[in-house]
């Protein structure tokens, strides 16, 4: 931020370097024709400012092995230096928290998750998230060239009005991911509190001032979004359909979600309802969900529905055990596959997707749960688009949703584009 005895010039410059350090933190190395290109700045403004950035230790020049040189004058690869700070995710699943943390320069530090009592306080919750990051790469972690942190959590994300507690009592200036400022914008999740007898368990309800806790633990700006919506958004960048245009992403966890691909673009829905699949009616008589109304697909899909329907397992890896041999358990998840494939074939009727995937901890049934879901997305798909059914495993994980949150903060997806990202605090 320019300070106020700056001159024009100052901030000009000042503005400039800051243009030139998004950029590489949104797309990692670069060259300086590439700089050029994405900052639309003169070649002596650029290399003037890349001078003085190298120069300050902030960006790292390298010239190129000796084998890819060429004629004429190399060209050197410029990156964020990797001890300037890093980027970090933390996903606020219904029993765990994940994090994730990558530096500057894109690499993937590390990630850890840790389980805790679906009761747990947010205050406790943040708490157990910062042990988690204070435990990335040795306790060496540096949030110095950060510019936001990524956070998923569970439901709808709106943008709400907020003061920032740990200012002066003045609402708090927010900035988008890119860059837009948009005064007295906070974010806040809500959600309807799980009701007693839900098959997901009880979560209470979001703290609303969890992204200023956030705030006040880390000490920089806080973007937060739907944690099912931002495993999406990983897996299409880096995972199982990296690359697809359009793409149908389902979690099968201790709740049920996912999130859409359309075009090439991730899909956020008007007040962030996008991706709430686990609400889609699979049983019209069946139990009250935790979002108010009877038989949705959570129901039935969630990992607590599971144990319920199959008590002897006693928690899920005993029931995942006991899959090869127990006819009883490939009846319960043959069921489970056959009411989600039957809701995400209503889906892809709609939307079209290139590529399904399917992830969560009970994907880790593999073919008990994906081939009753094969069957019932054939039975129930357009008979044009049976033929090119492509339902895919997800690839990275728990902690798909942290990775997810680090592209948003980073906005190095092309299918953040198009994509209205929620307002942060600082």
């Amino acid at each position: 931020m320019a300070h106020d005895h700056e001159g024009p010039l100052a901030r000009l410059r000042r503005g400039h370097e800051e243009l030139v350090l998004r950029q590489m933190r949104t797309h990692g190395p670069l060259n300086r024709a590439e700089l050029g290109r994405l900052t639309g700045l003169s070649r002596t403004t650029l290399y003037d400012i890349v001078s003085a950035l190298v120069d300050s230790g902030a960006v790292v020049a390298t010239a190129p092995a000796p084998a890819e040189r060429r004629r004429g004058r190399p060209v050197e690869t410029l990156t964020l230096h990797r001890d300037a700070g890093q980027a970090i995710g933390i996903d606020f699943a219904r029993r765990a928290v994940h994090v994730a943390a990558v530096n500057v320069a894109h690499e993937v530090i590390g990630s850890a998750s840790a389980p805790h009592g679906a009761g747990l306080s947010w205050e406790k919750r943040v708490d157990l998230a910062a042990r988690l990051v204070g435990g990335l790469a040795g306790g060496t972690l540096r949030l110095g060239a950060l510019s936001a942190i990524g956070v998923g959590v569970v439901g709808p994300v709106h943008d709400a009005p907020a003061t920032d507690a740990a200012s002066t009592g003045t609402p708090a200036t927010s900035t988008a991911a890119s860059g837009t400022p948009a005064t007295g914008a906070a974010t806040t999740a809500t959600r309807a509190a799980e009701r007693p007898g839900s098959p997901a368990g009880g979560v209470p309800r979001p703290h609303e001032d969890l992204p200023v806790l956030l705030r006040k633990r880390f000490g920089v700006p806080v973007l937060l979004d739907n944690n099912t919506r931002l495993a999406a958004l990983a897996e299409a960048t880096w995972g199982a359909a990296a690359g697809v245009q359009d793409v149908l992403y389902l979690r099968l966890s201790h709740g049920v979600g996912g999130g859409l691909v359309v075009g090439g673009a991730l899909h956020r829905g008007a007040r962030g309802l996008s991706g709430e699949f686990g609400h889609i009616t699979a049983e019209p008589d069946g139990r009250r969900c935790s979002c108010g109304k009877d038989g949705c697909l959570e129901t039935v899909a969630s990992i607590g529905a599971v144990l319920d329907a199959h008590p002897g397992a006693g928690d899920l890896d005993g029931f995942l055990a006991a899959l090869p041999t127990d006819p009883a358990a490939r009846r319960v998840m043959d069921d489970v596959g056959t009411r989600v494939g039957t809701v995400l074939a209503a889906v892809c009727n709609a939307v079209g997707p290139h590529v399904t995937v399917l992830g969560g901890e009970l994907a880790e049934a593999g073919p008990a749960l994906f081939e009753p879901v094969e069957r019932a997305l054939s039975a129930h798909l357009m008979p044009v688009s049976r033929p090119d059914i492509d339902l895919r495993p997800a690839t990275l994980g728990e902690v798909g949703g942290a990775l997810g949150a680090i592209a948003l903060v980073l906005h190095d997806s092309p299918l953040l584009t198009r994509y209205h990202t929620p307002n942060s605090v600082e």
